[in-house]
């Protein structure tokens, strides 16, 4: 059992997935503007956050630069109406999670928040509050990174990709594997945006600390 925030300014559509998710057991409170619904996204009492972009008093673009400015790492699925893909960019660059335009079946949703559930459960540092794998330290409450002491820049798709590496030090993680833990959906087979990423990450944190194993995918070690 998980609890679930709502932050969507149509009643029916708040009704509907609330009802939804209290079916699979989950606990719900809906918030029907962004400023009630930043309050309770920071409130540290829920586990995931289905947050709508067309919302009265802060947009949910607003909201979610709000919360990761402030240090949330609760999840993030954005529901809208929006389906352009400067939106879809823009919500998850500002650290969304995932992204789901309206209109959408339930089920699809349930799904997406089943494994935002279970990717916390499985990331879940032991309550640490940084990782550190050699020189390279990522403090998971500021979501600030360091090499050697000195402070690098990442943008949210980065610091969750060093998020994963640093979990999972000495061990290969396939393209797939990143793709499902970092983005979240399904993307064409052919994309090579893990490797584009990937390439960011060894400008930033040096290159010999994330190595590539031919056929395999990508290993971070000290």
């Amino acid at each position: 059992m998980a609890s679930i925030l709502i932050v969507e300014d149509e009643q029916r559509i708040a009704s509907f997935v609330s009802k939804g998710l209290r079916a699979e057991g989950h606990v719900t409170t809906v918030a029907d503007n962004g400023v009630d619904g930043l309050d309770h996204a920071m409130s540290g009492a829920h586990d995931l956050v289905i947050l709508d972009i067309g919302l009265p008093g802060l947009d949910g673009f607003a909201v979610l630069d709000q919360m990761r400015s402030q240090g949330s790492r609760v999840p993030v699925i954005v529901l809208t109406a929006r389906d352009s893909v400067t939106d879809t960019v823009s919500a998850l660059e500002g650290g969304a999670d995932d992204y789901m335009p309206k209109p959408f079946r339930f089920a699809e949703l349930l799904a997406r928040v089943k494994l935002r559930l279970r990717q916390v459960d499985e990331a879940e540092p032991g309550s640490k509050d940084a990782l550190e794998v050699g020189d390279v330290r990522l403090d998971l409450r500021s979501r600030r990174a360091t090499v050697h002491g000195r402070a690098i820049d990442l943008s949210a798709r980065e610091f969750t990709l060093l998020e994963i590496f640093m979990l999972n030090p000495g061990q290969v993680l396939s393209r797939e594997q990143m793709l499902d833990h970092v983005w979240g959906y399904d993307f064409d087979p052919g994309s090579n945006v893990v490797d584009v990423y990937v390439g960011y990450l060894r400008r930033k944190v040096g290159s010999e600390t994330i190595t590539t194993v031919r056929g395999m995918g990508y290993r971070f070690s000290s």
